[in-house]
Order: C-alpha cells, then structure tokens, then sequence
C-alpha cells in the first residue's frame, strides 16, 4: 500500500538466492553427543547409552547427557516388549516390581506421565529397601526424561521425599 516490497535484511547478514537472510548452521554437537545420536538412529541403544555414560563421566554436569542417557535408557528398557503383554503382566501382578516398573515406562513413554509416577509412588511403601531403592532410581531417571521443570515431576518428587522421610 505504501510501496514497500522485499524483505529487509540486517546489516551484515548472508543473503540467499532470493535476497533473504540465510539461518546459520546449527553448532556442531561435541563428538559424544553426535556418537550418541547417530547409535540412536541406527536403534543400537547399548552403543547410545555408552557414549552417554561417557559424556557423563567426562563431564558430570552435562545436562543434555543426563537427559539423553535417561531417554535412551527408556526406549531401550522397552524395546521388542509389546504394551499388551507389560499391561497384563502388571495387572496379573500388581506389586511385582519389575511389572510396574515396565508399565511406569510405558507410560512415561505415551506421555501419561502422572500415572507412571502415581503407579511407582503407591507401590513404594509396600516395598523392601532393595526395592524402594529400584523404584527411586527409576524415578529419578524418568524424571529426567519428563523434564526437571515439568510440574508433573515437581509433585512427584515432593511425593517421594515424604515417602522418604
């Protein structure tokens, strides 16, 4: 309307074939990272989550690792199992650890994430300590998978510290 036409581009920026801004390339990922994904793609979860555990060990505060080792530990934890089979075996045994531990991940993984941790969390006192261990752990590395700000995880987690204490 007023004669304007184009695109504008800022000062200094690479220009593309028709004149608009080009994205930069994404940061290349640190050499683990990237062994880590490319193990993932090729569905070999025992070569991802090793370079994870290595990426940890160079550097325990890496977040990014932390949540990818979470993540990829959960596909892995269900690989070849079928949803039907985890879900009648939980219900055929519902304090069997291991069973309720398979379901927690499998909702975890279709993102019903507050039965997961419910499903753990009222299973909890009915454990020994090898077990209230387990479920802790397992626990903790889904919430790491769900995303530490995740209001989900925030009240799971105050669930758990009263069990705790």
């Amino acid at each position: 309307q007023n004669g304007v036409v184009g695109i504008a581009k800022p000062a200094g920026a690479p220009a593309g074939d028709n004149g608009a801004p080009v994205e930069p390339p994404a940061p290349a990922l640190p050499p683990l990272h990237q062994e880590a994904f490319d193990a993932a793609e090729r569905a070999d979860y025992p070569a991802a989550i090793a370079a994870w555990e290595k990426a940890l060990k160079q550097n325990p505060n890496d977040a990014e690792a932390k949540a990818g080792l979470a993540q990829i530990s959960l596909l892995h934890r269900l690989q070849g199992k079928a949803l039907a089979d985890i879900r009648a075996a939980a219900a055929a045994n519902p304090d069997g650890l291991e069973q309720q531990l398979d379901v927690a991940d499998l909702d975890v993984s279709g993102g019903h994430v507050e039965d997961a941790f419910d499903r753990l969390l009222v299973l909890f006192p009915k454990l020994d300590q090898d077990g209230k261990n387990a479920v802790r752990a397992r626990l903790l590395d889904l919430f790491e998978v769900v995303g530490l700000t995740d209001p989900a995880v925030n009240a799971a987690r105050m669930r758990l510290t009263n069990l705790l204490y």
